[in-house]
């Protein structure tokens, strides 16, 4: 379990990668893991190392896949902020009811805006009618008042700058900032 600087702002973190997601966005720089499998560490495991990392490391983050696919992130959560620690989340906001669980949990969330809420969010996520539930995720992420940081990533086969420009608008239209826009990137994509 390796550290990172850059998953949630100003706190050396551990990520924690949930496996699942119910999307297959076309650019998804983790396609290992939104299938739903067995595997990986056994939570005592990453418990234990958590444990001993305590003083060294200042928070943790969830993110995946989509960790509010799993039932068990309340838990979890739970869990590790028993031990100390501050917690990061990393979301697409697929499952706004089990964010609105969480929230009140959680430090600092990441949530991902892949297109306007409409139909070009369904070109990106290869599902139909996907932006209702992102757009119910982020009113709940702003009346919860946790610290966020909203993010597009930009790829040119599927957004250009009116699609843009089009999220600048629908973010400001709910009373959010604009999203921190990320370029596409190929590593640990299957395709590209």
């Amino acid at each position: 379990m390796p550290f990172t600087t850059v998953d949630f702002p100003g706190c050396l973190s551990a990520v924690i990668f949930c496996q699942g997601c119910t999307w297959r966005c076309g650019y998804c720089h983790n396609p290992h893991l939104q299938a739903f499998c067995a595997g990986g560490w056994a939570w005592g495991e990453i418990l234990r190392l958590l444990g001993e990392r305590k003083g060294f490391l200042e928070a943790v983050v969830f993110s995946g896949g989509e960790p509010t696919a799993q039932a068990a992130l309340p838990d979890a959560i739970r869990e590790v902020r028993g031990l100390g620690y501050k917690i990061g989340l990393h979301t697409a906001g697929i499952f706004p009811e089990l964010l609105a669980e969480v929230l009140p949990l959680v430090h600092w969330v990441g949530l991902d805006i892949k297109a306007p809420f409409d139909g070009r969010h369904d070109r990106i996520t290869g599902r139909a009618e996907s932006f209702d539930a992102p757009a119910e995720s982020l009113s709940l992420l702003l009346a919860s008042g946790v610290p966020h940081e909203l993010r597009t990533t930009v790829h040119p086969d599927f957004l250009g700058p009116d699609d843009i420009a089009d999220i600048a608008h629908a973010l400001s239209e709910r009373g959010a900032g604009p999203a921190k826009l990320q370029p596409f990137r190929p590593l640990g994509r299957a395709n590209s």
